[in-house]
């Protein structure tokens, strides 16, 4: 068999931290080639010869010192023996793309248990190249990137989710707020991870967290996201959500309607009313205390006067109609004058039955709104002319 005269490896990429030569036979006359960033290991019968640094070296009992107890190899001459040559790149990939699974956290912003997914890149180099090959490699003829990527693809992911979560929580750092954050959550997770890696003779030569997201892949996900959508539109647009609850009851109405009376009755429901009375519509459909709608009897009286609860516009919650704000989140009362139904502020018309909205600020400036209904009240007047209300 016949031996070899030179050992090098040319690598054609660099995610390859590790290559086996595919010969063993050589002699103490074989000419070993390491470039930078490399270092080349023996192995023979279970222990290590020896190791080389980048350069020209040729293989001797000097260098090898190990092949006289071995083989009983003399000093000089051409002498053959078995080894195995393994390759070591030294130099720092940082292309290793990581991927947690989903993981559920109680999100500080909104106070309930959120699936959360996150996304890295994370760079390692071999430091202790002896280490390396004797528990990772084993008897395998290279090892990649792609390689160890899988073999510690479990303890990396149990340990960053852990890590994220920790922080996260001890912080108070919310799902919408985590991207501010992100340099400081890679340096929380790199310190502990730097002492893993190097019990296999690997340096962590950096770790980054490029994203921490709603895992919107799950069903609950995919629900919640659709609830912080909603949550933004609504308030950018200026509406709530029991506005968009009424606008899609008259929508579906008018989707289901057969003939004219499903229109007449989205029409009654907006406030449109029949020939031209807002009241009447809004009489007939007037929200009962319980969310629900009860009928009422056609008259000039004003709704207001007949609803004792209100929901506000903003939380949702119940309160007395009598009461100017919300006692839960502190909303000022707006009544539609019609309805008496809480609106938002800022708003024109009513979100149930359309009828036109005094605003709160000017009137309220100049004390010719009626605290009861909302009617805008001429100056002087001792009872308001809509419901009645001393003023």
């Amino acid at each position: 068999m016949a031996l070899i005269d030179v050992v090098e490896w040319q690598p054609q990429s660099n995610d390859i931290f590790a290559w086996r030569f595919p010969h063993e036979n050589l002699s103490t006359a074989t000419q070993l080639i390491v470039r930078e960033s490399q270092e080349a290991v023996f192995f023979s019968k279970g222990q290590i010869l020896g190791k080389f640094g980048a350069g020209k070296h040729t293989l001797s009992t000097e260098n090898l010192p190990l092949l006289r107890n071995l083989y009983g190899i003399p000093f000089g001459k051409k002498n053959p023996f078995t080894a195995e040559v393994w390759f070591v790149n030294k130099a720092a990939p940082l292309t290793i793309d990581w991927v947690t699974n989903s993981v559920r956290i109680m999100d500080a912003d909104y106070g309930q248990m959120l699936p959360i997914i996150a996304k890295g890149r994370y760079g390692v180099k071999v430091q202790d190249a002896e280490k390396f090959l004797v528990k990772l490699v084993g008897t395998l003829n290279s090892f990649t990137a792609d390689q160890l990527t899988d073999h510690f693809m479990g303890p990396l992911i149990a340990k960053t989710n852990s890590a994220i979560v920790t922080y996260m929580t001890a912080n108070h750092v919310g799902v919408m707020q985590i991207s501010a954050f992100l340099d400081q959550l890679s340096q929380y997770i790199s310190d502990p991870l730097k002492q893993f890696w190097d019990e296999y003779g690997l340096e962590l030569t950096g770790f980054y967290v490029t994203s921490v997201d709603l895992d919107t892949s799950t069903p609950d996900g995919k629900k919640i996201a659709d609830a912080m959508s909603d949550r933004s539109a609504q308030n950018i647009a200026g509406y709530t959500w029991q506005q968009k609850q009424s606008f899609g009851t008259v929508n579906n109405a008018v989707q289901n309607s057969k003939g004219g009376l499903g229109m007449i009755g989205a029409a009654m429901m907006m406030g449109g009313g029949i020939n031209g009375n807002p009241g009447m519509g809004s009489a007939m459909m007037s929200p009962t205390n319980n969310g629900g709608f009860a009928q009422q009897q056609q008259g000039g009286s004003s709704a207001i006067n007949q609803k004792s609860v209100v929901f506000c516009s903003r939380c949702g919650k119940s309160f007395p109609a009598t009461n100017k704000f919300c006692p839960h989140c502190g909303d000022p009362y707006n009544p539609c004058p019609v309805c008496g139904r809480d609106n938002d502020v800022n708003a024109k018309r009513c979100a149930v039955c359309g009828a036109t909205l005094q605003p709160m600020t000017n009137n309220a400036a100049s004390g010719n709104t009626c605290s009861r209904c909302g009617a805008s009240v001429p100056a002087g007047t001792k009872f308001c002319p809509n419901c009645g209300n001393r003023m």
